[in-house]
C-alpha cells in the first residue's frame, strides 16, 4: 500500500492534487508536495469545465470563500466570435437541449429554423450571456425553472439553474495562481508537508521505480508513489524514466501562446459570464474576465505566424490597455505521455499530456486524473492491472478532446487563408471522418460521438456543429410527419424564461461586486430564497 505520497511541482496541478488527495484519505496517506523556489506559473487566468464544481464540493469549499480569494468569475458558456464569419458569434453553453415528443429540440430546429440563431432559441443560458448576466441572485440563490407551470421560482442552495435541462449550469473563471496559494494553506492546514525547493536529481533503482528525489536544501525526499505535477518538463515521468510523448501536432498544429494579463474597471466594462474565443489569422485569442482584470492570450501556430507577429495581434486585439504590459511568450506541449503512470510514478497536469485551450479542458485533464487516481490508488496486490487500467482512460479522455478540438478548426466556416484551407485538409484522427459523414445527414447523438468518456456529450458535438457553420445538416425529414404544435410552444418557452431570468438576475460584477463588500460571515450565512 501506498501510504507515503510525493508530489513534485506545485501549482494548480500539484495543489490540486495535494487537496483532494488528503480530502480522500485524510492523515492515512501521508502526502509531502516538493515545490521549486524558480518555476513560474504558466497560466494567466483559467477557464474551467463545469464539471470542476465536483471538485470544490469533495474539499467541501463555499464558493462565496474561495471565489473573492481567487478573483473568481461564473462561466456559463464559451463564445466563439468570427469562426464562421466576420463579426458572427454564437455561444457552447453549459446547458443540455430539451426534448420535444421524443426529439431533441435542435432536430426541431432544423426543421422549423425560429430564426438564424441556434443558440437562442434553444438555450436559456445563452441570452444570459448577451445580458451579461449572473446565475445567481445576490441573495445567493439559484434560479430553476418550475417544469409543472413553466413558471420561474428561486430555489436556495445547492439546487441548478434550468435544473432538469442542465449537467451543470456554469464552471468558474479564476486566478491560477491566486487558487494554488488559497489551496496552499487549505492543505498545509491540514497535514500536507510543503517543502519549498529545487529538485536536482531524480533517483531510479533498477526495476525502474523512483526512490526519491534529491534536494538542493533538504536532502532526499522519498515516497511510495510520486506524482509529477512539474509541467511541460515532465521530470519524473519523462526525463527520469523515459516514458515516450505521444504528439498531437499533426491535427493540432497551434504549438504556441502569447499572454497578457490586462487591467480593467469591471465597473465600466461589465464582467462577461463566458470566456471568449476569437478566431485569427493564425490561430484564437481567449478572453478570460477575472474581477478586476482580463486575462487574455493567442494560441497559434508557429508554422503560420512568428511570437513577434503574435504579440503585435494580441496587442491590437487588447488596444490602448496592453501598452507597456509585460507579454508571456509560452512553447505548448500538444499531446500525451504514452502511459501517465509508470512504476511508482503517476504524471498529472502538463507532465501528462495537454491539448490547447480551447474548451478550457486544462483543470480537467487536472481533475479527472486524480479522481482517476484515487479510485486506482494502488495497493501491492494487482498493481499493474490498476495502472493499466488507469492509462487506458486517462488516454482516452485525452484522445476524445482532440477529437472534439480537431472539429471545432474542421467543422467552421471559415476558409479565408491557408492556415484556415488547411484546418479542412489535415489529417484526422481514427474515425473522425467517418463520424463526419454520419453528422452530415443526422446530428450527433450518444452512438456517434467519441466512444470513450471524455467529459464531452452528444449536446456538446451538436451547439459546435449548428454554431461553426461549415457543416451542413438537414432537417430529419421524418418530421414533417409531426404535428409541431408542442415544438412550437418550447420554442417559446425557452424565450419566455429567458426573458424572465434575464429580468431578475443581477449582472455578473453586480453579484461580485456586492459579494466583495460583504464580510466574511455575511458570505457565508445560510442561503434564503
Amino acid at each position: 500500500m501506498a501510504k507515503n505520497v510525493v508530489i513534485v511541482g506545485g501549482g494548480t496541478a500539484g495543489w490540486m492534487t495535494a487537496s483532494y488527495l488528503r480530502a480522500a484519505f485524510g492523515d492515512r496517506v501521508s502526502v509531502t508536495l516538493v515545490e521549486s523556489k524558480n518555476v513560474p506559473t504558466i497560466g494567466v487566468g483559467e477557464a474551467t469545465f463545469s464539471t470542476v464544481r465536483h471538485f470544490f464540493a469533495y474539499l467541501g469549499l463555499d464558493e462565496r470563500e474561495w471565489m473573492p480569494e481567487c478573483q473568481a468569475t461564473y462561466k456559463l458558456a464559451i463564445r466563439f466570435e468570427n469562426w464562421r464569419t466576420p463579426g458572427s458569434h454564437f455561444y457552447h453553453p453549459f446547458e443540455r437541449p430539451r426534448v420535444v415528443d421524443g426529439v431533441p429540440l435542435a432536430d426541431w430546429w432544423l426543421h422549423k429554423r425560429p430564426s438564424d440563431r441556434f443558440d437562442l432559441d434553444t438555450s436559456v443560458i445563452a441570452a444570459l450571456c448577451e445580458h451579461k448576466s449572473s446565475p445567481r441572485s445576490l441573495g445567493g440563490s439559484l434560479l430553476k425553472r418550475d417544469q409543472s407551470e413553466g413558471g420561474e421560482s428561486e430555489s436556495p442552495g445547492r439546487s441548478t439553474l434550468t435544473e432538469q435541462n442542465s449537467q451543470f449550469p456554469y464552471a468558474y473563471h479564476f486566478d491560477a495562481a491566486m487558487l494554488a496559494g488559497y489551496l496552499t494553506k487549505w492543505a498545509t492546514k491540514r497535514g500536507v508537508r510543503h517543502i519549498l525547493d529545487d529538485v536536482q536529481d531524480v533517483r531510479v533503482d533498477e526495476r525502474g521505480a523512483i526512490q526519491h528525489v534529491l534536494t538542493k536544501e533538504h536532502g532526499e525526499v522519498a515516497g511510495d508513489l510520486f506524482i509529477d505535477c512539474t509541467g511541460f518538463r515532465g521530470m519524473l515521468l519523462n526525463k527520469a524514466l523515459g516514458t515516450p510523448f505521444q504528439s498531437y501536432q499533426d491535427t493540432l498544429p497551434n504549438d504556441s501562446a502569447v499572454a497578457l494579463r490586462v487591467p480593467a474597471d469591471m465597473a465600466v466594462r461589465g464582467i462577461n459570464p463566458y470566456t471568449t474565443a476569437t478566431a485569427q489569422d493564425a490561430g484564437w485569442i481567449w478572453n478570460i474576465p477575472l474581477f478586476g482584470r482580463i486575462g487574455t492570450g493567442y494560441v497559434y501556430a508557429r508554422d503560420y505566424c512568428s511570437p513577434e507577429e503574435a504579440e503585435r495581434t494580441l496587442r491590437a486585439h487588447v488596444g490602448p490597455a496592453a501598452t507597456d504590459l509585460e507579454a508571456n511568450h509560452i512553447r505548448m506541449r500538444i499531446g500525451r505521455s504514452e502511459r501517465s503512470w509508470v512504476n511508482n510514478c503517476v504524471a498529472i497536469g502538463l507532465s501528462s499530456g495537454f491539448v490547447e485551450p480551447l474548451e478550457s479542458t486544462g483543470i480537467f485533464f487536472i481533475q479527472n486524473a486524480i479522481e482517476q487516481l484515487v479510485k486506482h490508488f494502488p495497493g501491492g496486490q494487482d498493481d499493474d492491472g490498476l495502472r493499466r487500467s488507469y492509462n487506458r482512460q486517462v488516454a482516452g479522455v485525452m484522445d476524445g478532446v482532440r477529437e472534439f478540438l480537431v472539429l471545432h478548426y474542421y467543422a467552421a466556416e471559415r476558409a479565408d487563408n491557408q492556415y484556415w484551407k488547411d484546418t479542412k485538409t489535415r489529417p484526422m484522427p481514427d474515425r473522425l471522418a467517418e463520424r463526419i459523414e454520419q453528422w452530415k445527414v443526422k446530428l450527433p447523438d450518444s452512438d456517434t460521438v467519441f466512444e470513450h468518456y471524455h467529459g464531452f456529450e452528444s449536446y456538446s458535438y451538436v451547439a459546435m456543429l449548428m454554431g461553426l457553420g461549415g457543416i451542413k445538416t438537414p432537417a430529419a425529414p421524418a418530421l414533417h410527419l409531426f404535428d409541431d404544435t408542442r415544438a412550437t410552444a418550447e420554442f417559446e418557452r425557452v424565450k419566455a424564461q429567458a426573458e424572465a431570468q434575464v429580468r431578475r438576475l443581477p449582472s455578473q460584477y453586480e453579484y461580485f461586486a456586492h459579494l466583495q463588500q460583504m464580510s466574511p460571515e455575511e458570505r457565508l450565512a445560510p442561503l434564503v430564497a
